[in-house]
């Protein structure tokens, strides 16, 4: 898929992404020239604006690649792009995913909801999800790495 992207799209290589369900293509665009004494505010704007119009540019192209690729993965391709340390996503898709929880669980997902720190059940849960993949970040990382060399062994081993 990377191959069939515009050479100009991106700065290098962008990295893709892969679940069950949606392909994320994200690639890193030139950032916005800073004057010396820039207010911050002026800075983020020139940022958004930049990330608007490398969407808009690019809309037709990523549009016929994600339908290409939908069609042949069998998975939604979403898009974003990096700039300076911001990632920005623009369509991507939140999955539905069903659980079961015990009373515990339940009582600190409704405690969050109580506080106000999250709007719903569902809101909670993807809160303590982002929380535990930020300062999970390396333990979670090995798991992959772990993960890939498994699947690399059964690839290696007999059909």
């Amino acid at each position: 898929m990377v191959e069939r992207l515009p050479g100009d799209w991106y700065e290098g290589a962008p990295v893709v992404d892969v679940d069950r369900e949606e392909i994320v293509v994200v690639g890193r665009i030139p950032d916005v020239e800073v004057q010396d004494g820039a207010d911050d505010a002026v800075v983020a704007a020139g940022r958004a604006a930049r990330v608007a119009r490398f969407r808009e540019e690019t809309r037709a192209g990523r549009v016929a690649v994600a339908r290409e690729a939908e069609h042949r993965f069998g998975r939604k391709v979403a898009w974003g792009v990096t700039m300076a340390d911001e990632r920005v996503l623009f369509t991507h898709i939140a999955v539905p995913v069903m659980t079961r929880l015990r009373q515990p669980e339940r009582r600190v997902l409704d405690t969050l909801v109580d506080a106000g720190v999250a709007r719903s059940r569902s809101d909670a849960l993807s809160w303590c999800v982002k929380l535990v993949a930020k300062h999970q970040e390396d333990w979670i990382a090995g798991l992959r790495d772990a993960l890939r060399a498994v699947e690399n062994l059964r690839e290696q081993g007999p059909r």
